[in-house]
């Protein structure tokens, strides 16, 4: 096996491993608040077996070959636009939170935008490496309706944290495969100054951007996890309060064990704590990326490297929400929160990673 297939693998074993410990920790300190009514074990047996599940599914996308993948997602792409549908049908999709972003598989629940947002890319390889570069704009509009539907059906879900990743993902698509600036970059350019200076002139804009700026104006509401996120993980200082000895996972910071995970694991082990985690996802984007430039064709270049960048983007989205630097938008740490459809999704992701890897040559691509 060699080097960077090691180094992943171990890296996120590794961060699995303490996301197991600090889901039990985080859900462990609810149950005993009194605030679930639920087995302290619960949460901790639901992340193992979706974790088995991704690696069921995971395996067999391993056997297929990215190859394959890539020519299956057209249909794979369909499938998930159906799935989004469902979310909305009665007794099919689940609402939570005012949300309506699951369907339900039994005793379990999915989350069919986790995986959108990686099917998305994936028919974007499969599209530009038969046709090649839009001969037009037309073509290029024409190209781009095609996720029209599944990008809109997540936006009214709502779900605006992953319709923006995604958005994100296209944009980094549009450089690797090298389309014309004059076809997204300048009226994407275009669309966020007019945006801008839209929502600027909204009336509730202007107060959502103070609560992000100052979220304790807004403790009873929109500011309290952000607040409380920031308490929890100043609290940590260099070295923490040590494992278990949290006070924010009782019950302060709500939902602690999903999307603001990081910052109880943040109270309990420090900056230092936080440093060590941040340099494990750093190895795995550089064994992403070296993945990408050994791969043996354009399809494994193009696919490794936006595997790669989609984790390690969302690891970055997350640690930025925890640490207040951005706005909450209900993204999960890789890996690490609790959530199975991320979770299966993000090893599925691994596994094509390691397909890539298994076939990689000492060729680069750089184009």
């Amino acid at each position: 096996m060699n080097t960077p297939r090691l180094i992943l693998i171990i890296s996120i074993t590794l961060i699995f491993m303490i996301g197991l410990l600090m889901v039990f920790n985080t859900t462990s300190a609810e149950v005993l608040d009194r605030s679930q009514n639920v087995d302290t074990n619960q949460a901790l047996i639901k992340q193992i077996i979706y974790a088995a599940i991704g690696i069921i599914f995971g395996a067999f996308v391993y056997k297929l070959g990215y190859q394959n993948i890539i020519r299956l997602s057209p249909l794979l792409l369909l499938f998930c636009t159906l799935l989004l549908v469902l979310v909305f049908v009665p007794k099919i999709g689940h609402e939570i939170n005012g949300a309506k972003r699951w369907v339900g598989l039994g005793i379990f629940t999915f989350q069919p935008s986790e995986l959108a947002k990686y099917l998305i890319p994936v028919y974007f390889i499969d599209h530009f490496t038969l046709k090649g570069h839009p001969k037009s704009f037309k073509d290029f509009l024409i190209f781009l309706s095609v996720f029209i539907v599944p990008i809109s059906l997540i936006l009214i879900e709502p779900d605006n944290g992953t319709t923006i990743i995604i958005l994100a993902t296209l944009v980094i698509m549009f450089y690797l495969c090298n389309f014309k600036l004059t076809y997204w970059a300048w009226p994407l350019a275009f669309l966020i100054v007019v945006g801008g200076i839209t929502a600027y002139h909204m009336p509730h804009v202007p107060d959502r951007i103070k609560i992000y700026l100052h979220p304790e104006l807004d403790l009873r509401g929109k500011g309290h996890q952000p607040y409380q996120s920031k308490i929890a993980a100043g609290s940590g200082q260099l070295f923490g309060k040590g494992f278990g000895e949290s006070m924010q996972k009782l019950n302060y910071l709500p939902e602690a064990r999903s999307d603001y995970i990081a910052a109880i694991f943040a109270e309990e082990f420090g900056f230092i704590g936080v440093l060590f985690l941040m340099c494990v996802y750093l190895l795995i984007t550089f064994s992403g990326f070296y993945i990408a430039a050994k791969a043996p064709d354009k399809q494994g270049f193009y696919i490794a490297a936006i595997l790669t960048f989609l984790i390690s983007f969302q690891a970055f989205l997350n640690l930025g929400v925890v640490s207040g630097l951005l706005p909450s938008k209900g993204i999960t740490l890789p890996f690490f929160s609790q959530g199975g459809s991320s979770l299966i999704v993000n090893i599925i992701a691994l596994f094509l990673l390691l397909n890539v890897a298994s076939q990689g040559r000492e060729k680069t691509y750089s184009e």
